[in-house]
């Protein structure tokens, strides 16, 4: 039986001391000991984008991250970037634009959205859809996501000095 092992890291901000076990991936760590439920589980293979967080200000697919491996690094959630503010346009734009409707890939879109914008003030429908592939929409056929990242691009550029 391995042991528990000790890590600190930073968690919306928050410094987290945890015990867990060495094999525990990073989105079952945030969901089970952190109860950060916005980060939801699909696929566990990494393919369906709904894990997706910012690891250290990257995003990556938090089913194949270890939660040891983030020691002393920076994990930002979903709840951390909804309640600093920093998606909210993004957010109004979605429920604007209808681009959510079961809602369990919502959390990774908007994670990978945001990432994308702050990449891209510009990007057009191609730059959009590409930076979206790996993750995965079963209700809405993607064009209310894409209209939604199109019009907050627009609206944070007219809003730019």
């Amino acid at each position: 039986m391995t042991a528990n092992m000790q890590i600190s890291l930073e968690v919306n901000g928050e410094r987290v001391d945890a015990h867990v076990p060495p094999r525990l991936n990073l989105a079952d760590f945030l969901r089970e000991h952190l109860q950060l439920t916005g980060t939801h589980v699909g696929c566990e293979h990494g393919v369906c984008g709904a894990c997706t967080v910012r690891v250290n200000r990257e995003i990556v697919r938090s089913c194949l991250v270890l939660a040891v491996q983030m020691h002393g690094g920076s994990v930002e959630t979903i709840e951390g970037l909804s309640d600093s503010g920093e998606i909210a346009d993004l957010q109004a734009a979605f429920r604007d634009r209808n681009a959510l409707q079961c809602g369990f890939c919502t959390p990774g879109m908007l994670v990978a959205a945001q990432d994308l914008l702050k990449q891209d003030a510009e990007p057009d429908r191609e730059r959009i859809r590409e930076h979206l592939s790996g993750n995965y929409c079963r209700c809405t056929g993607y064009q209310a996501i894409i209209d939604a990242i199109e019009t907050t691009a627009r609206q944070r550029r007219e809003r730019k000095p």
